[in-house]
C-alpha cells in the first residue's frame, strides 16, 4: 500500500514534467514529438523491480521456501506490468493522440502489435 501511494505521488509529479522528449520522423508525412511524461516514474519502478528480482534470486540461492519465492516473483511481475501500464498510458495520451490528429493509422497498427505482445 505504501508503495502504491509513493508510485501515485511519483506519477503526479512526473505528469507535470515534459522535459524528456525527442522528435521522430516516421516517414509518414509528419514529425512526431515523443514525450516521456512519466519517464522518471517508469525508470524508478523498473529499478525497484530489478532490485526485487535480485532479492528473489538470492532467496532461491539460499533455498528459501518455494511459496515465499513464488509470492515475491508475483510481486516482481506485478511491478513490471504496472510499469508497462504507465508507459502505455503515456503512449496513448501523447503519441497515439498526435498520430490520430495527423491521420497516422500506422501508429495505431504499431500500438495494436505492441499490445498483443504485452
Amino acid at each position: 500500500m505504501a508503495e502504491d501511494k509513493k508510485l501515485k505521488e511519483d506519477e503526479q509529479i512526473d505528469t507535470a514534467v515534459h522535459e524528456h522528449s525527442h522528435v521522430h520522423e516516421h516517414g509518414r508525412g509528419h514529425e512526431h514529438t515523443h514525450i516521456h511524461t512519466n519517464k522518471k516514474a517508469v525508470l524508478r519502478r523498473l529499478a525497484r523491480a530489478d532490485g526485487h528480482l535480485q532479492s528473489v534470486m538470492r532467496m532461491i540461492e539460499d533455498n528459501r521456501d518455494c511459496s515465499e519465492v513464488l509470492i515475491q516473483l508475483a510481486a516482481v511481475r506485478s511491478a513490471i506490468t504496472n510499469s508497462g501500464k504507465v508507459l502505455l498510458r503515456d503512449h496513448i495520451n501523447e503519441c497515439v493522440t498526435e498520430a490520430v490528429l495527423h491521420g497516422d493509422t500506422e501508429e495505431l497498427e504499431d500500438l495494436n502489435k505492441a499490445i498483443e505482445q504485452l
